[in-house]
């Protein structure tokens, strides 16, 4: 499973990070977990909007372009809410609520998958 890295920080933010690639696994997503583990995550793909309905915690959220450039980044996103579109934007990574804050992940930051999709 890959880690998620990003650009200039040694530690990965995250060493556990599934892909969910198929029209199937992008539909159901966190739906039915109970909670994501600090080194946990999900990367969507292609993703430029989200929802958090049926969910039963908060996540980090950050979308990234083709590049894998950040294009927005979405806090402690609770249950029962949706994001816009994001049109730039080509996946998200979802993660543990409070993750990309400590990460020190904001709009611009560069995110990638190692090993590499």
């Amino acid at each position: 499973m890959p880690a998620l890295h990003l650009t200039g920080r040694d530690e990965p933010i995250a060493g556990r990070v599934e892909r969910a690639l198929s029209l199937r696994a992008r539909l159901v997503g966190l739906l039915g977990r109970a909670s994501l583990d600090a080194d946990e995550g999900l990367w969507i793909e292609p993703c430029d909007s989200i929802h958090t309905f049926f969910m039963r915690f908060p996540i980090d959220a950050a979308f990234v372009d083709r590049h894998g450039v950040v294009v927005r980044v979405l806090s402690d996103l609770k249950p029962w809410r949706a994001t816009r579109i994001h049109a730039r934007a080509r996946a998200v990574v979802e993660l543990r609520a409070g993750t990309l804050a400590r990460a020190g992940v904001e709009i611009g930051a560069k995110l990638s998958l190692d090993p590499p999709p």
